[in-house]
């Protein structure tokens, strides 16, 4: 073999050595890439995972009782910076819901989407026959003088105004008339209000909040935001209390200045008369607490006087 052959063999075989080497860094650069891609994705589902779980988080968040300081005086207290809990999936709900009765017979909460479909045209019918945990109906002085200065309302958890719910067991709990007047129906009548003047729909909903095994709740969670546009919204802890009354909780019992009829009304009383519906009830007939006190006369009059005058018995009392 001539040095010409030699030399020409040398450089073809460093030629080949070039470009195994270059196919090699090719080769490695591919992988490498792979490996940059799947790191990457492995990076991304990571950042996902703990995007979902941040979320699923905050949907899980639930109201702490114990966050909630005592009463001030203020009928209610804004919670969650007045942001209801509400998760992406509550606000496509449709339609209402009222949650079962716990194993004590305690309401546990109900849901509704409120519209011009679900607002009521007829009268509140009677709900004096539902009798909700906690009901130890008492008087005391300065209540409310108009609705007879009775402690205790069937309240409402989703307000017979927004969705004609009436005597529902599920959706009925036993409330002070200062929770369900000075804190629940300025909320409920802000809704109606606001769906009678837009046509637009409000996701609602109301939790009651007990203590361990309390058969009285110790106020109302009611969270609201409008699906249309952002004009509703709120989420407030309504306290379930009455200036000037000491109540226990754990039964619905309570103390405080009691109310007494004038006594010669007493004596004289034979029969509770509601001059709006034209019935006779005994004066302890239950149906007696939900007369409204324009409406509720006393009379020692006979049943035969008050027949021709119109009336009839009370069919719960049977007077």
């Amino acid at each position: 073999m001539t040095f010409e052959k030699m030399e020409k063999g040398t450089d073809k075989e460093e030629n080949d050595m070039k470009n195994v080497i270059r196919i090699l860094i090719m080769l490695a650069a591919f992988f490498a890439g792979l490996i940059g891609a799947k790191m990457d994705n492995v990076a991304e589902n990571v950042v996902q995972e703990e995007t979902e779980k941040n979320e699923g988080d905050e949907k899980d968040a639930d109201f702490d009782l114990d966050s909630v300081p005592e009463f001030d005086g203020h009928a209610w207290y804004d919670v969650n910076d007045d942001v209801p809990f509400f998760t992406e999936e509550d606000m496509e709900f449709e339609g209402q819901e009222y949650w079962q009765l716990d194993d004590l017979g305690r309401c546990t909460g109900a849901m509704a989407l409120v519209g011009p479909e679900t607002l009521p045209d007829e009268k509140r019918e009677d709900i004096s026959n539902v009798y909700p945990t906690g009901w130890k109906q008492a008087r005391y002085e300065g209540i409310d003088a108009d609705a007879g200065n009775w402690l205790y309302n069937r309240c409402h958890l989703i307000g017979y105004q927004l969705t004609g719910q009436n005597a529902n067991e599920n959706n009925l709990i036993t409330g002070t008339r200062y929770m369900n007047v000075e804190g629940m129906l300025p909320f409920e009548n802000s809704v109606r209000q606001y769906v009678e003047g837009t046509g637009n729909h409000v996701v609602y909903r109301v939790t009651p909040c007990f203590k361990g095994d309390e058969l009285l709740c110790r106020g109302v969670l009611m969270e609201a935001r409008s699906v249309e546009d952002s004009l509703v919204q709120f989420c407030a802890f309504c306290y379930n209390v009455q200036p000037g009354v000491s109540i226990d909780y754990a039964t619905g019992d309570s103390s405080g200045t009691e109310y007494k009829e004038p006594q010669e009304e007493t004596e004289e009383t034979a029969y509770i008369l509601n001059t709006k519906t034209k019935k006779v009830h005994k004066p302890s007939c239950d149906s007696v607490t939900d007369i409204k006190e324009k409406n509720k006369k006393n009379t020692s009059k006979s049943m035969d006087e008050l027949i021709s005058e119109g009336y009839t018995p009370c069919n719960r009392c049977r007077p």
